[in-house]
């Protein structure tokens, strides 16, 4: 009896092995490509098979640079003059959309449609904000995301400045009641100095501040102020939330150190209205052999803030996802998986559109996908990609970005943030890679009304184009699927 239950055990792992195996969960993959230290050590069969993508690899970046060149520029420029800004539950976002699952479907991808996910209606309405003692001075300013408005005819309040929320904390709240406090923070990377964006109207209100105002989260200013979204914590009551600029939120703590006396007037009409119901936008190239199975995802958002147009953030992130598929399409290149790129919507507020996007794809994602890509982080000169995801995964991904000499694009880093819409999947284990590229002076344009179409260069955007295309083709076209470990 014992032996034919082991038997019975043996035949159902080996069936549902076979079966993974035919879905494309599991392709011939082999057990381990490192060693116990996490050195590469990949099959020479693999490593050679990958080197075979070469001459393909060669043929992409030609195309790319040369027939097929100037055309992702001149879609994005067409659909920022077109559209302008795209704030994720305005009718213009929505507008867009259709745009641009027309604009697909001319450019004959497959399997072109949208998908539904609410996200955040907020509404700038009239902003203004005055210096006007001891001395008037207009304060270039911007709401922040789902802040609320001022009362009619706005606050009048003396201000309190500080650097860090270390030195809010020490300011008594009797000394901090009643006033409008200015963080001022120095600028250390994006990744520190965002926190006062985000959390600067809790702070303040905690300490009984009527208003917060935080200097711009940007290395570099020329009078411009740059927005972005914030968040307000239940219990603590809600206060309106905007950036300056630069420059007048250093010179209100120069002045505040040394102890002059300044009343600011702030009126804002900012508005949360009920959610609203947007779309992913999604097309593919469906794979010869797995076709809804084992997927590769490229993407970028398509949803911006209502300043600039959003061409840097992120219309060329979203531009080269589209793009990388008609470039493969006119090429005549179908990888044994499907090739499926997402334009996310309401990623500005949250990323509502990947959030919904995971939880509509849960029952079947682990057998679904195979690997993501998310470009946000601007579309200048590639220099490679970064990469999240097990050692096995990385060995064959820094094998894979040899391939992209012709770019000049090889450069591996190991990263835990590969991208917001995508990290619904990547912290749960599924490998996943971001756009390496020269984004020194991103900041500088981020969230304001310098991210223009100025920000771009049409040979840049074809290199991009060229790497998401020539990554994607060979992950989807391997013998052997992605390892991942899940969570």
């Amino acid at each position: 009896m014992w032996l034919n239950k082991i038997c019975y055990s043996f035949l159902l792992i080996f069936s549902i092995i076979t079966n993974c195996v035919n879905s494309g969960i599991i392709d011939n993959r082999i057990d381990s490509f490192a060693d116990a230290k996490g050195n590469c050590n990949i099959p020479s069969s693999l490593v050679e098979e990958i080197k075979g993508y070469q001459p393909i690899v060669n043929k992409i970046v030609k195309r790319a640079l040369s027939s097929f060149a100037g055309k992702t520029w001149e879609s994005l420029a067409e659909l920022v003059d077109t559209f302008g800004a795209r704030l994720a539950g305005s009718e213009i976002l929505e507008k867009a959309i259709d745009y641009v699952i027309v604009k697909m479907k001319e450019d004959e991808l497959e399997n072109v449609h949208t998908e539904n996910a609410s996200v955040p209606h907020w509404v700038r309405g009239y902003e203004n904000a005055e210096l006007v003692a001891p001395f008037k001075k207009n304060l270039p300013m911007l709401g922040l995301g789902s802040t609320i408005g001022t009362p009619r005819g706005g606050i009048i309040a003396d201000v309190i400045a500080v650097e860090s929320f270390e030195e809010l904390e020490k300011i008594p709240n009797e000394n901090v009641k009643g006033k409008i406090v200015v963080f001022a923070p120095k600028w250390n990377g994006y990744g520190q100095t965002v926190q006062y964006r985000s959390s600067a109207s809790v702070a303040a209100a905690k300490k009984g501040a009527v208003a917060a105002l935080v200097r711009s989260i940007t290395p570099f200013s020329i009078g411009s102020p740059h927005t972005g979204n914030q968040h307000y914590e239940d219990g603590v009551e809600k206060i309106p939330v905007a950036c300056i600029t630069v420059e007048d939120a250093e010179m209100i703590l120069r002045k505040y150190r040394r102890g002059d006396n300044m009343k600011i007037h702030l009126e804002m009409a900012d508005r949360n209205l009920p959610m609203v119901t947007s779309r992913n936008s999604i097309a593919e190239l469906t794979g010869t052999t797995f076709k809804n199975t084992s997927v590769v995802v490229v993407s970028g958002h398509f949803d911006s803030w209502d300043v600039g147009v959003g061409a840097m953030d992120d219309g060329g992130g979203a531009l080269i996802s589209w793009k990388a598929l008609t470039l493969l399409k006119q090429m005549g290149l179908r990888p044994r998986r499907t090739i499926r790129a997402i334009l996310w919507t309401g990623e500005e507020e949250g990323s509502y559109g990947g959030q919904k996007y995971k939880k509509d794809h849960l029952a079947n994602e682990k057998k679904e996908f195979n690997f993501f890509f998310e470009s946000d982080i601007g579309t200048f000169e590639p220099q490679g990609l970064d990469f999240t995801g097990n050692t096995d995964a990385g060995c064959i991904f820094k094998e894979i970005l040899n391939l992209m000499g012709p770019l000049n694009a090889t450069e591996f880093q190991n990263t835990s943030d590969v991208g917001l819409d995508i990290s619904w999947w990547t912290d749960k284990g599924f490998p996943g890679a971001s756009l390496r590229n020269k984004h020194e002076n991103y900041f500088w344009f981020h969230h304001s009304a310098g991210d223009t179409m100025a920000v771009e260069d049409p040979t840049n955007l074809d290199k991009c184009v060229a790497l998401w295309a020539s990554a994607a083709y060979v992950i989807a076209d391997l013998s052997i699927s992605m390892p991942k470990d899940l969570y």
